[in-house]
């Protein structure tokens, strides 16, 4: 049962389905790991909720910052932005399925030495540190009154993590560091501005996955959210975000032996 992790989607409904023709993705045998990010600036964000929640257990789906944006905008909790795409969600007949659907998705997976994040962990937390983390955003997301924290969940302060931190601030935290995270300084102080490549880090940062000791190097991460990074394989991490959005790639990697597949988004309609 080979395991196949792709890149953020983003709403690139076309090129994916390509992707999953290249690698003759058989949902009675194989598994996708998506990094998240499934929706918005692309074309066909409703297509690819649709299909991807059809799948039911043959795919696993982590969240990622438009992931978080869309329930946060259907529940009136974020501002609607110029280059959103996510009309045909909020309007379709069956958004509130799908967008029920989305608010349960785990912020990271943990299996067989891998860790499933959309951006990644801070240097200090080790993999059980994070995975009981992720937990407390997952059960404010899935609570009844889950629309509170929808409502103080966004926003970069404070930009590091505190054991002592508690109530909204806490969350915050989390899901900034598995959401929205590139550089952070060595002691876990996040940076939120920077967008470029790795070697763009302003002075006093360096790319999460970079900073000395970090304790979650016994497990290999598999991100996204970075499409200036690019595809970069390393023993201890797999960023897969190789730029669809944009005109590049789409890319699957086959766990087992690090097979990369990829599929020329050139054509993608991302309008």
């Amino acid at each position: 049962m080979p395991t196949y992790a792709i890149g953020d989607i983003q709403g690139c409904f076309d090129s994916f389905r390509r992707l999953l023709d290249l690698i003759r993705f058989d949902p009675a045998r194989d598994r996708l790991w998506l990094v998240g990010d499934l929706v918005n600036r692309g074309a066909h964000s409703l297509e690819t909720l649709r299909f991807v929640k059809g799948l039911g257990e043959a795919a696993i789906t982590v969240l990622g910052n438009h992931d978080l944006h869309l329930v946060m905008l259907a529940e009136g909790c974020s501002k609607k932005r110029q280059d959103d795409t996510l009309d045909a969600v909020l309007c379709a007949p069956d958004r509130e399925e799908l967008l029920d659907w989305l608010r349960h998705r785990p912020m990271m997976h943990v299996e067989d030495g891998h860790v499933l994040v959309h951006a990644g962990l801070l240097p200090q937390w080790t993999v059980a540190k994070a995975r009981k983390l992720a937990g407390e955003v997952e059960a404010a997301l899935r609570v009844e009154n889950y629309r509170e924290f929808l409502a103080n969940m966004w926003g970069s302060e404070p930009p590091y993590w505190r054991d002592r931190l508690f109530g909204w601030p806490r969350l915050r935290v989390i899901v900034n560091a598995m959401t929205r995270m590139r550089f952070c300084s060595a002691d876990g102080v996040m940076e939120f501005k920077s967008k470029g490549e790795a070697t763009d880090a302003p002075a006093g940062y360096l790319p999460w996955f970079a900073v000395p000791g970090r304790r979650s190097t016994d497990h290999v991460l598999v991100t996204g959210h970075w499409s200036a990074l690019g595809l970069k394989i390393e023993p201890n991490l797999l960023a897969l975000d190789s730029g669809c959005l944009w005109g590049r790639h789409l890319t699957a990697l086959r766990l087992p032996d690090r097979k990369v597949y990829q599929v020329d988004c050139s054509g993608e309609d991302v309008s």
